[in-house]
């Protein structure tokens, strides 16, 4: 890798850093893009390169995330999405059946007693979603 790759690569971290940590923050892509010190368009290009999956995909992935642990929990499906950053509930329920493959509710309702069991690094790695693209976003790329 060039050194100019190596940079790119630290101000995409630091990008992807700030939506781990303030995943529950309105954010955008040109708030994002302006953490890794690029425009927002290179900023997406470059994040898709690096990461696999747009910076608004990743963003909402760790808020399915961080929604999936407040549900196991007992949260209600209203909580986890104020929680997490969302501001429309039927644009979670969509996102997260698409995720998840099953509804909030239905998630929450599940049982997680396994879960419970595990230590919390492995119970992270375990729930993670696997987010798959969805048919338009395959079509588009």
């Amino acid at each position: 890798m060039t050194p100019q790759e190596l940079a790119n690569l630290a101000f995409l971290r630091r990008a992807r850093d700030l939506i781990d940590r303030e995943y529950a923050r309105p954010l955008d892509v040109p708030t994002m893009a302006a953490g890794a010190l690029m425009s927002p368009a290179h900023f997406s290009r470059q994040f898709k390169a690096a990461y696999g999956e747009t910076p608004y995909n990743y963003l909402m992935t760790r808020r399915i995330e961080r929604a999936m642990a407040l549900l196991r929990a007992g949260s209600t499906v209203t909580d986890a999405c104020m929680e997490v950053g969302c501001t429309s509930l039927g644009s979670f329920s969509s996102r997260f059946t698409e995720v998840v493959g099953m509804t909030p509710s239905a998630y929450r309702d599940r049982e997680h007693e396994a879960v419970k069991a595990m230590p919390s690094c492995i119970a992270r790695q375990r729930t993670k979603p696997d987010r798959k693209p969805s048919r338009i976003e395959e079509a588009t790329a």
